[in-house]
């Protein structure tokens, strides 16, 4: 695959990485905990009991695997449309591809990009519901004192395959809403503005918003997955975890996370796109 693609996948997946981990873990702890009343409470809490630290918790390990991650997604999703449309990126501003080939090749790239993704997201979950601060003398520290620890702690805890728990809901959460992700953007490519120039930093905004909008409710199942189990065993699986959850909380709670997600959304994926097609225009 070319080099170029991977290298504008990590650039861009780095500094949407770093812009948006603060509302994600605010995002996280709303959908896994009940002791917030809501985005303010949960802001106010973490950062009175933990500093502004506990925004960026969990964020070390998606550092590390960013560059693979988004770089399997943007380089699988090039690819996918060469191979279905015959056409490199610098030929497709001119003639663009069907929507029906985008969303395909979307699709295609969340598929992969899930399982790449799953080991990390679940370690970055775990740390991020840890709600302790750091660690004072005489104080009881932490379940896991950082990423390593954490991914060896479930390795022998759960096992190997403890390091996929939530990964089904993580792929049927992220195969459809990328080819959604891809294609919203690729439409709002096409409204020109009056220069004639493609709007991408609002292009990628709405983009990030509407995969979100229907990202959210399995998004609700795989984080509320990735927790089971680390004290004891509440779901037999994902169908018992939607079906629990909407008995005790309502149907409500798959929504949860959906206002700062939206918020984060706009401003990291304006980033993200915006930075991986300058970093494509710099490298042709």
């Amino acid at each position: 695959m070319p080099a170029e693609e991977f290298v504008a996948g990590w650039v861009s997946g780095a500094l949407g990485l770093v812009l948006g981990h603060p509302f994600d873990t605010v995002k996280v702890r709303l959908q896994t905990q009940t002791t917030y009343r809501g985005i303010i409470d949960c802001m106010v809490k973490t950062y009175r009991h933990e500093s502004i630290l506990g925004f960026f918790k969990g964020m070390s390990f998606p550092i590390a695997s960013i560059a693979v991650v988004n770089s399997v997604l943007f380089g699988v999703y090039s690819n996918a449309l060469l191979l279905l449309t015959a056409t490199s990126h610098q030929e497709r501003r001119v003639q663009p591809p069907s929507y029906t080939h985008v969303f395909i090749a979307g699709c295609t790239g969340g598929f992969l990009q899930a399982y790449c993704l799953a080991p990390f997201d679940l370690v970055k979950v775990r740390l991020q519901n840890q709600t302790e601060p750091r660690a004072q003398p005489g104080s009881r520290p932490p379940r896991y004192r950082g990423p390593v620890h954490c991914a060896a702690s479930i390795f022998q805890e759960e096992g190997p395959w403890g390091l996929f728990r939530g990964a089904w809901a993580l792929t049927l959460r992220d195969t459809p809403t990328l080819g959604i992700y891809f294609v919203t953007y690729e439409w709002l490519c096409r409204q020109s503005t009056p220069e004639g120039q493609n709007p991408m930093l609002v292009a990628g905004g709405f983009a990030g918003i509407a995969s979100w909008v229907a990202a959210t409710p399995l998004d609700v199942i795989k984080s509320r997955m990735q927790m089971d189990g680390l004290r004891q065993r509440a779901y037999r699986g994902m169908l018992d975890c939607m079906v629990t959850s909407a008995r005790q909380e309502g149907l409500g709670v798959f929504f949860r996370g959906l206002t700062i997600n939206s918020a984060r959304a706009f401003p990291v994926n304006a980033v993200t796109f915006l930075s991986y097609e300058y970093t494509l225009h710099l490298w042709g």
